[in-house]
């Protein structure tokens, strides 16, 4: 794997870790939102993550057959991590009685989004958890970069 290589997967990884994090602030925005734009509660929403897959064999392999190392669809090497999909929550909402609210139904109780609080708050903090240890790697390799420019000094 080539130096560049490893700064496009810690790259991807920490573009997903930020797309993750914005999904779940974007949760925790609309945690009372009773009425969307398709009618209904706001449903939570999830980030798919994907491998690109980057298998030492099948490089080595390409790397002694072709004498160089095969790119990928974005001109690169593969080899770290995308967001595939946003997928929406199938868990039920949440009835909250307030007879006063305009979305009420005839018993008086609103379906509230499928939102917890705290379940977010987690996967937050452990997107921000992610995105720390990818920064550290990042700062890793950076270092072993300036470390061997400095062998021809």
């Amino acid at each position: 794997m080539s130096f560049l290589n490893s700064l496009d997967i810690t790259g991807s990884a920490l573009t997903a870790e930020r797309f993750r994090s914005d999904i779940i602030l974007q949760n925790l925005a609309n945690q009372n939102t009773t009425r969307t734009e398709e009618g209904g509660p706001y449903r939570r929403k999830q980030v798919v993550f994907r491998e690109q897959p980057l298998t030492f064999q099948e490089q080595l392999g390409n790397a002694m057959k072709t004498g160089s190392v095969s790119v990928g669809r974005r001109g690169r090497t593969e080899g770290g991590v995308i967001a595939e999909e946003v997928v929406e929550s199938q868990e039920a909402f949440v009835p909250v009685y307030d007879p006063t609210n305009p979305d009420a139904d005839e018993n008086g109780y609103v379906q509230m989004p499928n939102v917890n609080n705290a379940e977010e708050m987690v996967d937050l903090m452990a997107a921000s958890r992610a995105y720390e240890a990818n920064i550290t790697a990042l700062n890793i390799t950076k270092s072993m970069a300036m470390k061997a420019l400095e062998i021809g000094k």
